[in-house]
């Protein structure tokens, strides 16, 4: 029998807040943290707002030695990961570090690292490279990083799904501690490209929104919605072999019941169009929890403001859910903090475990009106107050990529 594993600690950062109380007090005040680019001149870019973190200050959270030699996207990650062992209050000098591992991705690493050098490489020559761009740059060093700082010892993967980053880690850091591998893992997502590089590229994409009315830029399943916000951030959370977190008389905030991972085998950016890779996820997920859709209380929707997400992954819970699927409550937290790419499924997950302790589902923010096909409950205006015992949280990467993760309140 496997065995089961529970969420003991949280950190995030975030562009409504930087730590899990500051995001989740946004999160309840519908609080929107999308704003004009003031990173670079975004005048010849067709995009011109974003989810930027602004109060961010490495050298809270490590030496500056060691916030000089990382690059956003792995400050961003040491930084909730120090918040999420300190939340899980979680000694490393009781632990075996080799039990203790991590799984934190992330879908992009540093453009800024690669935007630098090249123009070095250009105007001055290999010569002028910085010696440490690739430890920089490269996507895995979030997990490096993070295993440095804390002396965790265990498997250290970076799980690399574009937009399901975040859901993928997690979901690989709980299959490692069922079958045994650790008993402790740091599991999560982080992102950090709002760059000119970042911005362009999505933009030549006509990936994301070109309206630069910050409050209605990122507006999940509105008919109007023409593309996603780029955010930035990272949400790790500590999950937990059961007994283990028993033994240290751990704070259990929930428990992972189920994860699926699916391939639409379709196309390198839209989901298929019906949906069904996404709704196998999502069937995977209740068939390990041992639930029906009736039972799923809340879904946590990738809902990402493009044309093709919002409609396809609503074919997509249409498909897993069947004659449910207009009773269950839907909403998207990208409508407040735009899309962190790698990190938006971790910090979603955070969203979901948050929710489920305070009995609170958020809002759609900015929604007004869907189209026809999108007749489901994705809630609007207001937060709404209900017992949820489980929640669910899609993430849906380019390349077809489909990770779904469902929570339950955690009961001995």
């Amino acid at each position: 029998m496997s065995r089961r594993v529970v969420v003991t600690g949280m950190g995030a950062v975030t562009p409504i807040g930087v730590g899990v109380e500051n995001f989740w007090n946004g999160i309840k005040e519908n609080k929107v943290g999308i704003k004009l680019i003031d990173r670079f001149d975004t005048t010849e870019y067709k995009a011109k707002v974003a989810g930027q973190v602004d109060d961010f200050d490495p050298k809270q959270y490590m030496g500056p030695k060691e916030a000089k030699r990382m690059e956003r996207f792995c400050q961003f990650a040491v930084a909730a990961s120090k918040e999420a062992m300190e939340d899980a209050k979680l000694d490393m000098s009781k632990e075996d570090p080799f039990m203790v591992g991590v799984s934190i991705g992330s879908g992009i690493g540093s453009l800024e690292q690669a935007e630098i050098n090249t123009k070095k490489v250009l105007e001055k020559g290999p010569g002028r490279i910085n010696p440490l761009m690739v430890p920089q740059m490269i996507t895995n060093m979030a997990a490096g990083n993070v295993s440095i700082a804390f002396g965790a010892k265990g498997k250290s993967i970076n799980v690399v799904t574009a937009c399901a980053t975040g859901n993928n880690s997690i979901g690989e850091a709980y299959r490692t501690i069922q079958c045994g591998d650790a008993d402790v893992m740091f599991a999560g997502g982080t992102e950090s490209v709002i760059t000119p590089l970042g911005i362009g590229g999505f933009v030549a994409l006509t990936a994301l929104s070109t309206t630069e009315d910050p409050m209605k830029a990122s507006r999940p399943f509105d008919k109007d919605r023409n593309g996603f916000v780029m955010g930035e951030g990272a949400g790790v959370v500590i999950l937990e072999e059961l007994e283990h977190a028993l033994k240290r008389n751990a704070k259990i905030y929930g428990e992972v019941v189920g994860y699926g991972s699916t391939s639409d085998a379709f196309h390198i950016t839209s989901p298929a169009e019906d949906g069904s890779g996404a709704a196998r996820a999502m069937t995977n997920a209740m068939r390990e929890a041992g639930i029906t859709p009736a039972q799923v209380d809340y879904i946590n929707a990738h809902g990402t403001s493009t044309h093709h997400n919002d409609l396809f992954e609503t074919r997509a819970i249409k498909l897993a859910f069947g004659d449910e699927a207009k009773n269950v409550k839907i909403s998207s937290t990208k409508s407040m903090i735009g899309h962190l790419l790698g990190a938006a499924g971790a910090v979603e997950f955070i969203t979901c475990i948050k929710s489920m302790e305070e009995g609170y589902v958020h809002p759609n923010v900015g929604l007004v009106e869907s189209e026809e096909e999108m007749d489901l409950d994705y809630v609007k205006d207001n937060g709404i107050k209900m017992e949820l015992n489980y929640v669910m949280s899609n993430s849906l990467g380019f390349g077809g990529h489909n990770a779904t993760l469902l929570v339950k309140k955690y009961t001995a």
